[in-house]
């Protein structure tokens, strides 16, 4: 019988992870991988072994089959139940509600994520965002899924492309910066300095809704990211945005005006050369917001920008029906359609990241270490720990999966999660009958 994963079962110290195909750059390197479960860290390998004469304390093969980092979706609204926007009367209903949330979401592959509100009422922010910040020196791989920071998707963004977000709680900024930290609070956009970050890491706006661009460089300045989302914005509007410190685009080709010939729009500024910097963005490949070939054309326009995300609600791993949301609204799941009852209103995603990154490696000619760096070294870059999350490197955070390869029907293929370590514990093992937290 298969050994089950628990808090309570004693962890190696230090693991020797052998015969996989590690996903380094652009390429499947066959090496030998050596990780720390007291540190929490990759190991220099030559120094641990020939240097330090270290005895690894396990030894695992992992029979040619895939090893990489840690998953990291920068959009993720909630799954299993619980939605990061449902503020209760109890907010230790809501704590035990996260750590629930996180423990089952690290076995989907997500190591890491930004719990992602959309537009609310202001006290809604305020409630939450203290709950939702980096989790910093936490470190107990049993607590799952570790949040990076929040993401706050509105509510300074366009009322004619809000998609299912209220129409009542949307806001314009004429004060600039100073409306942004009533909304969220102040605490909550502060700067800490000494590498410590505030519990918000990035905000999705419009850039031509009044007061918002001007508040981006002080937005940015804070170490925030700047995102363009939900928004009516011109070429020009967004190409001022990106000059002003914003580095993101969220859910590219969704909520924002379409690619015209002769006003290519926010798509547009993945090709500029003019920019310092062209900007990064969202991609949902769940098969219902974007067609493949639309999601090809982005891959192809600006491969090193790609980063896959869910835009997960709640209803993911819950069964099809009608559910109620924060707004009044309610939605109807169908598979990992979502949409807003009554109407054709897609409202979120119903898909994991794994069934994205599959969905995205049929539907393109990317290799696996391409489609693998959407969801890791790439949002790490963008977030600016590249050096931590994202990568197989010694001195990095040890989040790690195992992914295998399968064929399925009419030629198809999925690549499935079969374990995940989090800071150097194995904390999921799909081969076990007991699959720990």
């Amino acid at each position: 019988m298969p050994t089950a994963i628990s808090p309570e079962r004693p962890r190696p110290g230090i693991t020797k992870l052998t015969g996989g195909r590690l996903v380094k750059g652009s390429q499947l390197v066959h090496e030998d991988l050596w990780i720390s479960s007291v540190s929490g860290k990759i190991l220099h390998s030559q120094q641990v072994f020939y240097d330090d004469h270290v005895i690894p304390d396990e030894i695992l093969d992992l029979k040619g089959k895939i090893l990489c980092p840690g998953f990291i979706d920068v959009q993720f609204n909630g799954a299993f139940g619980f939605d990061f926007s449902t503020i209760p009367e109890d907010m230790s209903t809501y704590h035990k509600g996260l750590n629930g949330l996180n423990r089952q979401l690290v076995r989907t592959g997500v190591t890491s994520y930004l719990p992602t509100l959309p537009s609310q009422k202001s006290e809604v922010y305020h409630e939450a965002l203290p709950f939702l910040g980096p989790s910093g020196k936490a470190r107990n791989p049993w607590d799952g899924s570790e949040s990076l920071g929040a993401h706050c998707e509105g509510p300074f963004i366009s009322p004619t492309k809000n998609g299912i977000h209220s129409l009542e709680v949307l806001r314009e900024a004429p004060n600039g910066f100073a409306d942004f930290e009533a909304c969220y609070g102040s605490d909550n956009l502060a700067y800490l300095g000494s590498g410590m970050r505030s519990p918000v890491s990035m905000i999705t706006a419009a850039p031509e809704v009044p007061g918002v661009s001007a508040a981006i460089p002080q937005i940015t300045q804070r170490g925030i990211r700047f995102s363009i989302g939900h928004t009516e914005s011109t070429f020009e509007e967004a190409t001022d945005a990106l000059q002003a410190g914003a580095t993101m685009i969220t859910h590219l080709f969704n909520a924002m005006r379409p690619l015209h010939h002769r006003n290519p729009g926010i798509f547009g500024v993945l090709g500029q050369s003019e920019i310092k910097e062209r900007p990064y963005f969202g991609i949902i490949s769940d098969g219902i917001h974007l067609h493949p070939t639309t999601v090809k054309i982005a891959w192809n326009a600006h491969p090193d920008g790609f980063i896959l995300v869910t835009d997960a609600m709640k209803t993911v791993g819950l069964p099809d029906g009608v559910y109620d949301w924060t707004n009044g609204d309610r939605w109807v799941k169908k598979g990992s359609l979502l949409t807003r009852e009554g109407s054709d209103k897609i409202a979120g995603s119903s898909a994991t990241l794994i069934e994205c990154v599959s969905n995205f490696w049929n539907w393109s000619h990317a290799s696996i270490p391409e489609v693998i760096r959407s969801v890791t070294s790439t949002p790490a870059r963008m977030l600016g720990i590249q050096h931590i999350k994202g990568t197989l490197d010694p001195g990095a955070d040890a989040d790690l999966l195992v992914l295998d390869t399968h064929e399925v029907a009419n030629g198809l293929r999925s690549l499935t999660v079969e374990k995940v370590w989090k800071f150097g514990t194995m904390v999921h093992d799909a081969s076990n009958l007991d699959t720990g937290i």
